[in-house]
């Protein structure tokens, strides 16, 4: 048996692995508290689980449209109507089996083998498998800890080569929690239309941001610029609905078409359940997600104050997702010097999980995840500093 050589260069998932390393671990009989887990802690709404059991007893158990159902499509289009003014069509959205999938099928429809992909760094850590699964090439364009996790028109300018035909935005930032305000983010997305380089704005965890900060999104941008523009959203993040893996994306409908030729020949529709459950989640109340904030952002400065207090760390303040992403080299030590090898130290010796910086392309850091009560949250950044802390 030959594997595909466009495998050879694509890694495992890390936060996978950290995952089925400490369930190991479990299973053993440790205690083990997961700071790696990338999904809220909130329950799904009940007005969301009835939409789905309502289908389930009204038989709505049968292949749908590949895009989506008309009324989840329309539903998606009055999100972003709804929240960011725009006046998009059905026409221009599809629904996706998670966001990563919404992903998978924007590059897939637009990248030739040998085009390369301007990619931010810290990045989330699929982003680059899936430009080389494309047979195009990841760029990465990195930034630090010291200037807050952003990059500048001027750092992509740098990046640039001819081959460039896209730029992968992601905020709020996983691993960083960073959140691009609307100016910078405009700046971003005109420099590239400027140079005919095709945007890509991954926004998850768009309405997860604590204030003074505001949801920003590339909706409108898009409306002004739709053949140079997709953004990519879904529910699994500001709606506790990660299992559910709904997806969706708003795009100009020629893009669209594409995309459902791809995903009609690999998974065609998503789960006809899941669609009447997004139906709800969409079109239903959202006060939910205040409560969520609320507890996130609470969260925020408990985990942000804790891990700064670390000697020699630097911890960006988030002010998005649930993450916080400190460089922590400063307490490298020949034992633990690098992140990896932090982790595996912190899962075997504090029995706590967390996610290398490795993997998401900055070997100086390691990303703690906030999305748990505040006193299991202190209690395991305690044992993480009884470890790592001189």
């Amino acid at each position: 048996m030959q594997i595909a050589k466009k495998l050879q260069n694509v890694k495992p998932s890390a936060t996978l692995a950290i995952s089925a390393k400490a369930m190991d671990l479990r299973a053993q009989g440790r205690s083990i508290v997961s700071l790696s887990v990338g999904e809220p802690d909130f329950g799904t709404p009940a007005h969301i689980r009835e939409a789905a059991k309502a289908a389930l007893d009204a038989g709505f158990t049968r292949y749908t449209q590949v895009p989506g159902i008309p009324e989840l499509r329309e539903a998606v289009a009055g999100y972003f109507n709804g929240h960011y003014g725009t006046s998009a069509a059905m026409e221009a959205t599809m629904v996706t089996n998670g966001g990563k999938q919404a992903l998978y099928n924007v590059i897939q429809a637009l990248l030739n083998p040998g085009d390369q992909v301007l990619i931010p760094g810290p990045y989330w850590v699929s982003y680059p498998a899936m430009v080389q699964l494309a047979d195009a090439e990841p760029v990465v364009v990195p930034s630090g800890a010291e200037q807050g996790f952003k990059i500048t028109p001027a750092d992509l300018d740098a990046a640039r080569t001819p081959r460039t035909r896209m730029l992968l935005l992601n905020s709020p930032s996983n691993p960083t929690g960073v959140h691009y305000s609307a100016a910078e983010l405009t700046a971003l997305a005109e420099w590239a239309v400027a140079r005919d380089v095709f945007i890509v704005s991954d926004e998850i965890y768009d309405r997860l941001v604590y204030a003074p900060a505001r949801p920003v999104s590339l909706a409108p941008f898009w409306e002004r610029h739709p053949e140079h523009v997709a953004v990519v959203n879904g529910l699994s993040k500001s709606f506790a609905m990660t299992g559910w893996r709904v997806g969706f994306v708003l795009a100009h409908p020629d893009l669209v078409k594409a995309m459902s030729k791809i995903q009609g020949q690999s998974t065609s529709n998503i789960c006809s359940i899941a669609q009447k459950a997004a139906v709800a989640a969409l079109t239903g109340p959202t006060d939910f997600m205040d409560t969520m904030c609320e507890a996130f952002a609470r969260r925020r400065e408990l985990a942000h104050g804790i891990v700064s207090s670390w000697p020699g760390v630097v911890c960006p303040r988030p002010d998005g997702a649930f993450y916080v992403f400190p460089d922590v080299s400063a307490l490298y030590t020949e034992r633990m010097p690098d992140s990896t090898a932090m982790c595996t130290v912190l899962l075997e010796e504090a029995g706590v999980a967390a996610v290398p910086g490795a993997a998401f392309g900055d070997d100086r850091c390691v990303r703690f995840s906030y999305a748990l009560d505040d006193r299991t949250l202190t209690e395991a950044l305690d044992k993480v500093a009884g470890v790592i802390v001189p």
